[in-house]
């Protein structure tokens, strides 16, 4: 796996359990509204990973120098997103009510994910170029700021992780997130995969907000496992990571 050129933290292949545990939901909120938001929230979740996992599987493709055009359009990249999650959820988005809070937000990120995919064709299909960096670090990181464009305010997409490991300033974690990941995710006693839910209060306003850990994967350690320092194909220091650390979280907050 390739890491960062633009905007890289080491989340680029990571596994990501979305199995919502009521445990992990604050118990002081409305069960309805969290249950409707756990589930909001899983399904934002899971179609960035769906279109991460996209790009990941074609990197050899996109860092092909002998091809010009790919054939990797947004609506294309959008397609294969869509059958990777269905096959995840058992769902198919697009029936899902686009009248619906779900399917408002879901339609936001499937045009981010062209949009994203769309703005990228001339470093995808640039030939005589190895190494593009359009990789799936770089295209989550993307398609959080194109969502939170076309969310305006209702909801955000971000992927963190903990501070050592964030290669760009843009995704460092906020005062919650450090605190679910140092209290919680990077804790001995936490069940591996289990996200966090909770209400809480942002810029005066209720807010659920919900994370989800992610774990390096062995095809991951090429660039951030051993030895510690050592330099990986973009330049970045590796970060000495194995197998099943936390990667990274996928934190999503949506607007009551």
């Amino acid at each position: 796996m390739r890491p960062h050129t633009a905007g890289m933290i080491g989340t680029i292949c990571l596994a990501l359990a979305l199995t919502i545990n009521p445990q992990s939901i604050n118990p002081g909120m409305a069960a309805a509204p969290a249950a409707d938001d756990a589930a909001i929230a899983q399904s934002l979740a899971q179609m960035l990973r769906a279109g991460r996992s996209v790009v990941s599987a074609n990197q050899a493709l996109i860092n092909n120098p002998d091809i010009g055009d790919k054939g990797l359009t947004g609506a294309v990249v959008l397609a294969k997103t869509l059958a990777a999650y269905k096959t995840a959820t058992g769902t198919d988005a697009t029936s899902i009510d686009p009248a619906s809070r779900e399917g408002r937000l879901l339609h936001d990120e499937m045009d981010a994910i062209v949009e994203v995919t769309d703005a990228n064709q001339a470093t995808i299909n640039a030939k005589g170029v190895g190494f593009k960096g359009f990789i799936p670090a770089v295209f989550a990181r993307l398609v959080g700021e194109a969502f939170a464009r076309r969310a305006d305010g209702e909801a955000t997409i971000k992927v963190t992780a903990p501070a050592n490991l964030v290669r760009n300033r843009k995704s460092l974690p906020d005062a919650m997130e450090s605190e679910v990941i140092q209290d919680k995710f990077l804790s001995a006693s936490w069940p591996s995969g289990q996200p966090f839910g909770a209400e809480v209060t942002q810029a005066g306003k209720p807010t659920y907000r919900m994370m989800f850990p992610e774990y390096y994967s062995a095809s991951c350690l090429s660039c951030h496992g051993e030895p510690k320092g050592s330099l990986d194909i973009t330049g970045y220091p590796r970060e000495g990571a194995k197998e099943h650390d936390l990667g990274g979280v996928i934190s999503i907050t949506l607007a009551r």
